[in-house]
């Protein structure tokens, strides 16, 4: 923690106009006063930004602005220095190069919000939030970041330990001090209710957290069919260009082809599959197993139908196979003569054509809403975004769950305080409370240098 770290802070060094390089730590404003040409840099004002040079000796190497910012009201609680020079590679560079040989340490990834992490400034997961902030892509996914990086998500976990902790509190005061008559007393009746609150609101934040979850890594969407159906077609559709080849040629596409885009505000990834069929060619017969298996781990799959064609025995297993997960069934061809019979299935059904473009608004607003995504922006973003917060609450839930039947049987109530306390325990880990040097080095080494 006594480390003076820094770092450049911007990416594309050689093509922006300014760049911005950083410094943290005790010895961070003595550090830059060694080579900022300002002498009252040392004694300035905390949260001022002060003009001059950086020099090297009697060589002048950039000129730039310099925002001092003194402990503990900045990002990492600590002494900061941020120095904006011009963005050239070389500049920059000599910057940092300077700066290390007077004394800092190359920052590790991420290192600036850990400090600010372990300083007491973020939580865990607000510091999450940080890294969900950098990576957004769409407006959404801002959106959602912001919401934990302000500390809703953080006040709703909290809300949710306090209620576990007075629980507590009251079970252990009438243990250890019955005498005291004025404190509520617990038992198995007046448990119950708090219990019930504390479980369905976890199962809340766990059931819409799976929006969190689509919004941040977008939708996996497989596209499969029988050769020749206008896959390929329907994914240059899609993403409005040439992404895969496209001939008359059975079996043209033998391993997955990618492409995203975004619609309301949420990624769609799609993956153009090799045509699904009994084959001997080997290198296609790997494809199918492939399409086979994308299948299974997509979060949709879009089976295409050549509507100008009666299904194949392939295609109708297809159906009942797709049946069993999220699908929707796209009918293409459909300007040409229609052959394909009623199709019995419970899958949304959109017809169109991928060579007149009919249908294809149609399919973006079905995928949008088999998920319960529209008008997404309207609406309260207070999500768990990753595995690690899921896979805590769902464990404290499952927890309080256990508690709540186990209050059926003939239990003491302090037998049930520990499964209690170790649901309580489960929610701090998730925003830091509780935390292993292992986990947070593995968490912040996800950011990129130099945040």
């Amino acid at each position: 923690m006594d480390r003076t770290i820094a770092s450049i802070s911007t990416n594309n060094l050689g093509t922006s106009a300014i760049n911005i390089v950083r410094i943290s730590g005790p010895n961070a404003i003595e550090i830059v006063s060694k080579i900022f040409s300002n002498q009252n840099f040392k004694d300035a004002p905390s949260h001022t930004i002060h003009y001059g040079w950086i020099k090297e000796g009697e060589e002048t190497i950039d000129e730039v602005l310099v925002l001092l910012m003194r402990a503990p009201k900045t990002y990492t609680k600590e002494d900061m220095v941020e120095i904006d020079c011009h963005g050239g590679y070389a500049t920059t560079n000599k910057i940092l190069e300077l700066l290390l040989e007077n004394g800092a340490e190359l920052a590790e990834p991420g290192e600036f919000t850990k400090k600010a992490f372990l300083n007491g400034r973020i939580n865990l997961l607000e510091a999450e939030s940080v890294s969900d902030l950098l990576n957004a892509k769409t407006s959404l996914q801002s959106k959602m970041a912001m919401s934990g990086l302000t500390g809703k998500t953080t006040k709703l976990i909290q809300n949710l330990r306090e209620k576990m902790v007075s629980l507590l509190a009251n079970i252990e005061v009438n243990i250890d001090y019955p005498e005291y008559t004025d404190e509520i007393q617990i038992t198995k009746e007046n448990i119950t209710p708090v219990l019930k609150e504390i479980n369905e609101t976890l199962e809340n934040i766990i059931k819409e957290s799976r929006n969190g979850s689509l919004i941040k890594n977008g939708i996996n969407v497989a596209i499969v069919g029988s050769p020749n159906v206008g896959k390929s077609s329907l994914l240059n559709t899609l993403l409005e260009e040439e992404k895969a080849i496209v001939t008359d040629i059975r079996g043209t596409t033998r391993d997955v082809v990618e492409g995203s885009i975004i619609v309301n505000g949420i990624v769609l990834n799609f993956l153009d599959t090799a045509g699904i069929r009994e084959t001997e060619d080997i290198v296609e017969k790997i494809g199918v197993e492939k399409s086979k298996k994308l299948m299974k781990e997509a979060d949709l799959t879009i089976l295409v139908l050549n509507g100008n064609e009666s299904l194949s025995k392939e295609e109708k297993e297809l159906i009942k196979t797709i049946e069993e997960q999220e699908g929707i069934i796209f009918v293409n061809k459909i300007d040409l003569e229609e052959k394909i019979e009623t199709i019995d299935t419970t899958l949304p059904i959109i017809k169109g054509s991928t060579k007149t473009n009919i249908g294809i608004e149609g399919l973006k607003e079905q995928i949008i809403d088999t998920f319960g995504l529209k008008d997404m922006s309207n609406k309260d973003l207070t999500y768990l975004s990753n595995a690690r917060q899921i896979a805590l609450a769902t464990e404290a839930k499952n927890l309080i769950t256990h508690v709540i039947e186990e209050n059926k049987k003939d239990i003491p109530v302090d037998m049930l305080a520990i499964d209690i306390k170790s649901a309580w325990e489960n929610l701090g880990k998730m925003i830091g409370e509780f935390y292993e040097d292992e986990l947070v080095d593995n968490i912040f080494s996800k950011f990129c240098l130099g945040k």
